[in-house]
C-alpha cells in the first residue's frame, strides 16, 4: 500500500523496477505466500480507503475478524454497481485523497457513462512488468533494437497512454526500444513502419487484434513487404481464434507465432491482469488442434484466451465459473468481480493434464528462456451480455436506444442478437439481427433506417465504441427477421441478446 512519502515510494519502486532482473521478479511467487498478500492487501483496504470501510461497515463486518484465506473467501464480492458508482472517486482512493495518483483513465459503463480509474506511477511500474514479460521473454527486445508502434486509442481511454508509458519504463531499464504514438490513424501506422522500420532490427505493433489485422491487410494491399520489418505483435481486449493468429502470421512473414505475438489480459479497472506467454500460446495451439481435450480442460466447446499471470501481483478466485481478482490500485479492489467467465489452473496442474494427452509444450518449444512456473487463467469473455469489439465493450442497452427511436420503434419488437461476426478473409464486423412487429415486411429502406439509428446511438453513448473502432468498422450489418424466427427468437424461450460466435 502507499503510506510513504510519494516521492520516496516513486523512487523505490523505480528502483526495484529497474534494478530487480525478470527472471527474479516472476520467481518471487514461489517464496511468497500470494494468501498472505491478499490478506495484508485486505487489512490496509480496509485500514485507509473509506469507501471500503463504509462498505464492510453496510455488512456488518469487522476487518480484524478477518483473519484466514477462508475469512477473505467469505467476503462480499465487489463490482461496479455495488461499490464503484456508489462512493465519489476520492473516497475510493487510499485515505480519500485522489491527489496521491497522477493518471486518471476512463472506461465506458453500460449506459455509455465513463467510470474514471486514477492510478499512479507506481501502478504503472507494477504492470510494465508484464510487458517485460513479452519484450523480454517472447521477443527477445533486450538484444535487439525495437520500435514500439502504439496502436490503442490515445486519449483518457486506458489502452493507449497506459502502453506508451510502460513501453517508456522498460527503455528506462535498458532495453533498446524506440516508442511512437500514433494510436489508431492507421495511414500514420503504416507511414511509421515503411519510413521508420528498417532503422530497427523487429518492429512491434500494440493494438486491438482486429485494427491490426486491418492494418496490415491495407498495408499489403498497398504493395508493403511486411516480412522485411520482422513485425511483433502485442494485443489486448479480445478472443481470437488461432486460425486468425495463422492467418496473420502468414501475413506478415511469422514463422513462430508462439514467440511473434502476445495477448495481454487487461481492464481500465486493474491493468493488465495476465499475458499471453510462448508456453501458453503453445499450449492453446495444441488444445485448439485437440477440441477433445480443450472441451476436458476448460469444460466449453470453445476456445478462451490462456494467459499466464503472477499471483504475487494479482489473485485471483474463481466462484460460480466468473473471475474474482484482487490487487493494488489507484482504486484497490478487493474481491473485484468484473463480469469475465473463466477460471485458473496451476503450472503444476497443467502440464500433468498436458501429459496425459502425451503433451511436453516445454520439450516443443525448446526456449527455457520463456518458461516460468506461473499459474494460468483462462477467459472467456465478459458473462454480463457484453460483446468486444476493436477492444471496445458494446453494450445491448445502446442498441436498444437505437431501437426506441420514433418511427423504428414501431416496426420492432425491441428483440434483437447482438454479435461479433468474421467474414471469409477473417475480419470481424459488428451483426444485428432484428426482430421485426407482427405484420412488418422486411424492406431495404428499413433495414438502412434501423442501420442509421442504431449506428448514431452507438457513437453518442459509448465512447469506446466512438474512438476504439475505426470508422469503416462501424456500422453495424444488420438483419431483418420475421417475428418468431427459430433461429433467433424462438418463441417461449428466454431471449438472450447477445450471442458470442467467435472463439
Amino acid at each position: 500500500m502507499k503510506h510513504e512519502i510519494p516521492t520516496k515510494r516513486v523512487i523505490l519502486g523505480l528502483e526495484s523496477f529497474i534494478l530487480t532482473p525478470l527472471a527474479q521478479k516472476l520467481e518471487q511467487h514461489l517464496h511468497i505466500d500470494s494468501q498472505k498478500i491478499a490478506l495484508t492487501l485486505f487489512q490496509d483496504v480496509a485500514a485507509s480507503v473509506p469507501a471500503y470501510q463504509a462498505f464492510l461497515a453496510e455488512q456488518g463486518i469487522n476487518s480484524q475478524d478477518i483473519q484466514t484465506l477462508a475469512d477473505f473467501q467469505n467476503l462480499p464480492k465487489i463490482n461496479k454497481e455495488n461499490y464503484i458508482s456508489r462512493y465519489s472517486l476520492p473516497q475510493l482512493c487510499n485515505n480519500g485523497n485522489i491527489g496521491g495518483c497522477d493518471m486518471i483513465a476512463a472506461s465506458s459503463g453500460s449506459t455509455g457513462k465513463p467510470t474514471f480509474w486514477p492510478r499512479s506511477f507506481t501502478d504503472e511500474l507494477q504492470i510494465a512488468t508484464r510487458f517485460e514479460q513479452i519484450f523480454h521473454d517472447s521477443f527477445y527486445a533486450d538484444t535487439k533494437s525495437s520500435l514500439a508502434v502504439i496502436c490503442f486509442a490515445l486519449g483518457t481511454w486506458v489502452g493507449g497512454i497506459f502502453t506508451t508509458n510502460c513501453c517508456r519504463y522498460l527503455a528506462a531499464k535498458g532495453y533498446p526500444i524506440t516508442v511512437i504514438t500514433p494510436g489508431n490513424n492507421k495511414a500514420e501506422i503504416l507511414r511509421i513502419v515503411q519510413e521508420l522500420g528498417g532503422n530497427f532490427e523487429q518492429v512491434v505493433l500494440l493494438g486491438y487484434p482486429p485494427f491490426l489485422k486491418d492494418v496490415i491487410d491495407t498495408g499489403i494491399a498497398n504493395g508493403m513487404q511486411w516480412g522485411q520489418y520482422n513485425i511483433k505483435l502485442v494485443m489486448a481486449g479480445e478472443v481470437f481464434s488461432e486460425e486468425w493468429r495463422n492467418l496473420v502470421a502468414q501475413r506478415i512473414g511469422s514463422e513462430n507465432p508462439c514467440h511473434d505475438f502476445a495477448s495481454m489480459y487487461g481492464t481500465a479497472d486493474a491493468g493488465v491482469l495476465g499475458n499471453e506467454t510462448p508456453l501458453s500460446i503453445c499450449i492453446r495451439r495444441f488444445l485448439a488442434a485437440k477440441p477433445d481435450a480443450a472441451k476436458a480442460l476448460f469444460g466449453e466447446s470453445r476456445l478462451p484466451t490462456l494467459v499466464q499471470y503472477d499471483p504475487s501481483s494479482r489473485f485471483f478466485e474463481v466462484e460460480d465459473g466468473n473471475l474474482l481478482f484482487s490487487g493494488d490500485n489507484g482504486v484497490p479492489l478487493i474481491r473485484y468481480n468484473i463480469g469475465d467467465h473463466g477460471g485458473l489452473i496451476t503450472y503444476a496442474e497443467m502440464l500433468e493434464f498436458l501429459a496425459n494427452w502425451d503433451f511436453d509444450p516445454i520439450t516443443e518449444l525448446e526456449n527455457h528462456r520463456a518458461i516460468h512456473q506461473l499459474p494460468f487463467v483462462y477467459v472467456f469473455g465478459r458473462s454480463n451480455f457484453t460483446v468486444s469489439y476493436f477492444g471496445a465493450n458494446i453494450y445491448p442497452e445502446n442498441v436498444t436506444v437505437g431501437l426506441e427511436q420514433p418511427i423504428i420503434r414501431e416496426w420492432v419488437t425491441g428483440k434483437f442478437v447482438l454479435q461479433v461476426k468474421e467474414d471469409a478473409d477473417k475480419n470481424r464486423f459488428l451483426s444485428v439481427v432484428v426482430e421485426l412487429a407482427p405484420g412488418v415486411e422486411d424492406q431495404e429502406e428499413k433495414r438502412l433506417s434501423i442501420t442509421t439509428s442504431i449506428l448514431s446511438q452507438l457513437l453518442r453513448l459509448n465512447s469506446e465504441f466512438a474512438n476504439y473502432i475505426p470508422p469503416q468498422y462501424q456500422t453495424p450489418v444488420v438483419e431483418l427477421k420475421p417475428i418468431g424466427d427459430l433461429e433467433y427468437f424462438p418463441i417461449g424461450v428466454k431471449h438472450r441478446y447477445t450471442r458470442n460466435n467467435i472463439s
